[in-house]
């Protein structure tokens, strides 16, 4: 068995446009820290200096957003309406069976930045000679993951339009992943559609979709190129079970027999 790593890394020194901060308490400052809790919460002196070297355990403190790194959208974070019957699923909410299913990776690492549609993922997949079964997870191979760390991560990337949506989620799949910021377009090539055209329909249709469509979206992958194979592998991308959020982060690992 073969596994790769196709998440990309939590790392403070990245670009976000979201800030981000990893503040680590060293073995030292656990041993004082340790001291002071049991002192405050339960009554009790402990000497720090009686530990090997004084030093405990380290900790770290994150302050990030669930969108950080590799993560899985839950339905919860495309809105708070749904037209199909119930309330948008939290992430803790989701079915565990989503997230260990075979899949296929599509080479769209020639498209421009903007979006692309049912048309080029149907040529992607004859292209690998795949057939999507229900609970395939598809995942997308933009070539942003380059660019990972640096501004342009988020403005040169393409996306799916409803179109492509609609054709993965009709042969029954329920997570689409890319390797890219997000799956719709980048932000400012939708809001310069909007501002050309004048139609609604070009905001967010990726996201949008799933108002009217239960899934999932795997974003911010990496590693893509290192698999060795269009298909043939399984893919394990549990997210973390966060709850009441509308995503979670997720080691994505590819399991190759």
């Amino acid at each position: 068995m073969q596994l790769i790593d196709l998440s990309s890394p939590v790392d403070a020194s990245f670009w976000e446009p979201e800030p981000l901060s990893i503040t680590t308490m060293s073995a030292a400052d656990g041993a004082r820290h340790l001291a002071s809790e049991m002192r405050e919460h339960f009554g009790m002196d402990f000497d720090p200096n009686v530990l090997p070297g004084a030093e405990f355990l380290t900790n770290d403190t994150l302050s990030l957003t669930t969108h950080t790194g590799t993560h899985v959208d839950a339905p919860a974070h495309y809105g708070s309406i749904t037209t199909y019957g119930e309330a948008p699923k939290t992430v803790e909410q989701l079915p565990v069976d989503w997230f260990y299913r075979p899949a296929v990776v599509l080479d769209l690492t020639d498209a421009p930045v903007g979006v692309v549609g049912a048309d080029l993922l149907r040529a992607k997949l004859d292209e690998v000679g795949y057939t999507l079964s229900p609970l395939d997870i598809v995942l997308l191979n933009t070539g942003a993951a380059r660019l990972v760390g640096t501004s342009k991560y988020f403005t040169e990337f393409v996306g799916l339009d409803r179109s492509g949506v609609d054709l993965l989620l009709d042969q029954g799949v329920r997570v689409i992943g890319t390797d890219a910021f997000s799956l719709d377009a980048p932000f400012t090539y939708i809001i310069e559609q909007y501002q050309k055209t004048g139609d609604p329909g070009v905001l967010w249709p990726a996201h949008f979709a799933g108002r009217e469509r239960e899934f999932c979206q795997i974003e911010r992958l990496a590693n893509l190129d290192a698999l060795p194979r269009a298909h043939g592998f399984t893919l394990s991308c549990f997210p973390v079970k966060i709850v009441g959020a509308g995503a979670g982060w997720a080691r994505a690992v590819a399991v190759l027999d």
